[in-house]
């Protein structure tokens, strides 16, 4: 078993060869989002920047990660249980910026009035960084995985590639994402919101989307967003499209 003082050691031997090997670590900022009419909501959030931001001049692609109903609230910190936020937190580094909204205790993402102030947000991020509008992406984790195919079933244009995990949509528009990349996955015995969500999903883009894809993990309950986003290969697949 490592001790304290050991693991302090590691730690700042890790801290050292990431200056020396330019991996960095993300700049992470609060922000907020004000509405600007009555069909929108107040959000804070968390962006983050790669380390090269600063000191670079070229355009970023831009990710906007969506929480799940456990994190709603008012401290930002909650963020950072699952997904991106966690994964930074934890000293993962990507090549993108990253915006992780809050969504207010009684408020839910897949709402209209939080699909609009999430797509004002967006466009508003948009114009006061340096980001690749080719390049804007979307994912979340349960309420997260609504909220983000809720935006781009309003917005199909919206998003380069979505990843939406244990989520759900109206099916009654679910033909606007006909062109658009997803990766959808969910848990076999998530007891929470049913597979046969993502199912009815792809099922119902496959003939259409040739760039949809369903990963369905066996013996799997709610929590399908922990090895997602520990797998580097969706970012990999992620960052590959282009509007």
């Amino acid at each position: 078993m490592i001790n304290g003082g050991c693991l302090r050691l590691v730690l700042l031997i890790v801290f050292i060869l990431n200056l020396i090997y330019g991996k960095g670590i993300m700049k992470e900022l609060s922000q907020s989002f004000r509405k600007s009419n009555p069909d929108e909501v107040d959000l804070d959030y968390l962006i983050y920047f790669p380390e090269i931001y600063e000191n670079s001049t070229k355009t970023f692609p831009l990710v906007l990660f969506l929480h799940g109903a456990g994190e709603r609230g008012k401290n930002l910190e909650d963020i950072k249980i699952h997904g991106i936020p966690r994964k930074v937190n934890e000293g993962s580094t990507f090549p993108f910026i990253c915006i992780a909204p809050q969504c207010p205790e009684e408020g839910y993402w897949d709402r209209p009035e939080y699909v609009t102030s999430l797509i004002n947000l967006l466009k508003e991020v948009e114009q006061k960084h340096r980001i690749d509008s080719d390049r804007i992406y979307g994912t979340g984790l349960s309420m997260g995985g609504l909220g983000t195919l809720a935006m781009a079933i309003r917005e199909p244009e919206l998003f380069a590639a979505i990843i939406p995990i244990c989520g759900g949509a109206d099916m009654e528009e679910i033909d606007r994402l006909e062109t658009l990349p997803i990766w959808l996955f969910h848990g076999d015995r998530d007891d929470v919101i049913p597979l046969d969500n993502s199912i009815e999903i792809y099922q119902a883009l496959r003939s259409k989307n040739k760039d949809i894809l369903l990963t369905v993990y066996a013996d799997v309950y709610h929590d399908s967003w922990s090895q997602t986003y520990d797998n580097d290969n969706i970012f990999k697949w992620l960052l590959k499209y282009k509007k």
